[in-house]
C-alpha cells in the first residue's frame, strides 16, 4: 500500500470557569486552535471501478473541551473520493462504449447490404482502424505502470503467466484499452471474410455476425462455409 493525502486534525478548546469569589459560574468561552498536524493516511485496501486502491482522504474534525467533570473530546471523522479516481473511471466508461459504437454501423453494412459499393467503400476504408489504434495508445498511456511489464512476464522465461495477466486487467483502464484492441482486431478480421467471401463469391453475413464478438468462431465459420460451397460446386460441375 502506498501513502497518500493527509488528514487535517482541529482542536477547539472551551473552557469553563467558575468565579469561587461570587460563586456564580462565569463562562469564559475561548476557541483557540491548540494543534494542527499532518498525518499520513494509507490508502484503502478496497479496490474501486478501476481495480486500484481508491485515492482519497480522511478529514478528522475533533472538538475539546474541559469542565468540572473532566475533559472531554468528540472527534468526526469524513472521507473524500480523488477526483482524479472519478475522472479515469468516466475515461474508461466513455472509450469502452463509444469504441463499440463506432464499429457497429461496418458490421452492419456487411451484414446488410455485402454488395453495395458503399459497403465496398467504407468496408476498405483505413479510417477506423487508425482511430481505434490512436484510442488505444492513449489508453496504453493511462493504464501504464512502473509494474505492467512485470505483469506481463511474471515468469523467469519471460513469458506471460496467467496470474500476472490476470492481476493486470482488474485495472478498468487497462481492461478499456483490451476492448479496444478486440474491436479493431476482429473488425479487421471481419473485414478480411467480407472481401475472401466476395472474391471466391461466398456467403459471409454468418462468419461476419460472429467475429464481432467471437472471432475465431468467425474464422473457422468462414472457412467451412468456403470448403462446402467449393464442394458443392464441384458436384454440380460433375453433374453436367
Amino acid at each position: 500500500m502506498a501513502l497518500s493525502s493527509f488528514s487535517l486534525s482541529n482542536f477547539l478548546c472551551v473552557s469553563f470557569k467558575i468565579d469561587r469569589r461570587k460563586g456564580v459560574p462565569s463562562s469564559n468561552l475561548c476557541t483557540n486552535r491548540i494543534n494542527q498536524r499532518h498525518m499520513l493516511v494509507l490508502e484503502s485496501t478496497k479496490t474501486g471501478h478501476l481495480g486500484q486502491p481508491i485515492l482519497g482522504k480522511e478529514l478528522n474534525q475533533c472538538t475539546s473541551w474541559n469542565s468540572l467533570g473532566g475533559s472531554r473530546t468528540l472527534c468526526r471523522k469524513s472521507s473524500v473520493i480523488s477526483a482524479s479516481w472519478l475522472q479515469s473511471y468516466q475515461i474508461a466508461s466513455s472509450a469502452f462504449t463509444w469504441g463499440t459504437v463506432v464499429v457497429l454501423p461496418f458490421y452492419t453494412s456487411m451484414i446488410v447490404a455485402p454488395q453495395a459499393e458503399f459497403t465496398k467503400k467504407i468496408v476498405g476504408s483505413s479510417a477506423p482502424y487508425i482511430g481505434l489504434g490512436l484510442l488505444y495508445v492513449y489508453l496504453l498511456y493511462l493504464s501504464w505502470t512502473p509494474d505492467t511489464i512485470r505483469l506481463m512476464f511474471a515468469s523467469k522465461y519471460w513469458l506471460p503467466e496467467l496470474p500476472g495477466i490476470a492481476k493486470m486487467f482488474s485495472n478498468e483502464m487497462t481492461l478499456a484499452s483490451a476492448w479496444i484492441h478486440l474491436l479493431a482486431v476482429d473488425l479487421f478480421a471481419a473485414r478480411q471474410v467480407y472481401f475472401d467471401g466476395l472474391q471466391d463469391n461466398v456467403e459471409t453475413r454468418h462468419s461476419v455476425s460472429l467475429c464481432l464478438l467471437f472471432c475465431p468462431i468467425g474464422i473457422l465459420t468462414h472457412f467451412i462455409t468456403k470448403a462446402v460451397t467449393a464442394s458443392s460446386e464441384k458436384t454440380e460441375h460433375g453433374v453436367h
